[in-house]
């Protein structure tokens, strides 16, 4: 049992698991992070491995045969109708009871530090994405698991697609931020979805690789950790770290070059996937890094983080030992000749007590030729806006981009 079993709010409400087609409490619990420690949902019940066990034992005798017709056409109607209520609407939540819009919005704010113009831009980008074209493999009765991330719930997008394809989808959700994912399920319940097909399977990182192995087809998302720990099999499909990089041609530089960087350095609080890391400057001339350097770390500085920018809102971070590994993490890969040219210090607090990472950018030294030069921050992830500009001979830069997974390049235009 967890070390914090039964840990609780004041009011006694705890996040419950749904399995077998219910939601159900548990005797392990943990505690989530929260602003206040009175949020709903502060302690989510986990699902301990055996138990996970049980449930597929569950699936293959009855669940799987109370299937019946369920067209790819429906499925599409009720998931359009679920994101309705899930951005919207008002849902009941195992535990926790009915939830508005609102409330949920008050509820990753305090649990998660996610700012409402963040949630609101997020809510939109999951609808533009079930909207958008979507995979055309047949529907089976696979037993599918998406483990998601504590970064974005964007990443429900998974689920969504587990949802339209599968016999039944499994979510393992961040123990850092399972209010989406609970969200999510339960508006698929308010449609008609059928409750045989779906399951909140929250857990211990170490239980990750049995649901693994008791499912038909796995999503999971991670770091480095998870993706280091994951094994590769036929049947996963792994997002890991994203290292995402934006190659400057030869003259765009200074304020031109920083006003296309912004969004990519600092969207989304920094905390997607695509989110560039790396600014890599192949203008031969010394002074051209350092004044797009100069200007981006202005750009970067001007951020507000409280009230919320809403062009770029910045997300709050509730456990601030994690935050300062973050930043620690930052400070251990500078190398000589590195400088840090953001002017803030790497975190503020809130007049509320809010702790916000803050966006650091680095000027790295020297120049990349080749994969031997590429520096330890290229690259490099955090749970805030971060990136690295780098001075490369043009097989400097390719090098740089061989290793990212999202390479940005500005409009032709720009570099008129």
């Amino acid at each position: 049992m967890n070390a914090t079993a039964n840990a609780t709010t004041p009011d006694g409400r705890v996040l419950e698991s749904f399995r077998q087609g219910r939601w159900r409490p548990s005797l392990d619990t943990i505690a989530l992070p929260g602003a206040t420690g009175t949020a709903p949902g502060a302690a989510l019940a986990l699902v301990p491995e055996i138990v996970a066990a049980a449930d597929r034992r569950w699936w293959d005798t009855t669940g799987r045969r109370r299937l019946t017709g369920f067209p790819r056409e429906t499925r599409r109607t009720l998931l359009l109708r679920a994101l309705d209520l899930f951005d919207g609407g008002t849902v009941t939540i195992g535990g926790l009871g009915a939830q508005s819009a609102e409330e949920f919005r008050t509820a990753l704010w305090d649990v998660a530090g996610l700012p409402a113009p963040l949630v609101d831009r997020w809510c939109a980008l999951l609808r533009a994405r079930l909207l958008g074209p979507r995979a055309t493999a047949p529907p089976d009765d696979a037993l599918a698991l998406v483990s998601l991330p504590g970064n974005t719930f964007t990443c429900l997008e998974s689920v969504l697609g587990e949802a339209e394809r599968s016999g039944a989808v499994w979510i393992r959700p961040s123990r850092r931020e399972p209010l989406s994912a609970a969200r999510l399920l339960a508006a698929l319940l308010a449609v008609g979805w059928p409750p045989e097909r779906l399951g909140l399977y929250p857990a211990q990182p170490a239980t990750l690789h049995r649901l693994i192995t008791l499912t038909d087809r796995q999503t999971v998302y991670g770091g480095a950790e998870v993706a280091t720990s994951v094994r590769a099999s036929a049947t996963l499909t792994l997002h890991g770290p994203g290292r995402a990089c934006a190659l400057l041609p030869g003259h765009l530089r200074g304020a031109a070059a920083a006003d296309w960087l912004l969004p990519l350095v600092a969207g989304d609080s920094g905390r997607f996937c695509t989110n560039v890391r790396t600014v890599v400057c192949t203008d031969p001339a010394e002074e051209a890094a350092e004044e797009t350097a100069g200007a981006l770390a202005a750009a970067l500085d001007a951020i507000g983080p409280y009230p919320a920018d809403p062009a770029l809102p910045l997300a709050a971070t509730r456990d601030h030992r994690a935050t300062d590994r973050a930043v620690r993490s930052v400070q251990e890969r500078l190398r000589p000749g590195d400088r840090v040219v953001t002017r803030r210090p790497p975190t503020a607090d809130s007049p509320a007590g809010d702790r916000y990472p803050l966006p650091r950018l680095v000027l790295a030294g020297g120049r990349v030729t080749g994969s031997r030069d590429v520096p330890p921050l290229a690259g490099h992830e955090t749970p805030f806006p971060f990136a690295v500009v780098v001075r490369a001979t043009q097989a400097g830069a390719a090098a740089v981009a061989e290793r990212a997974l999202f390479v940005h390049r500005p409009d032709p235009s720009r570099t008129a």
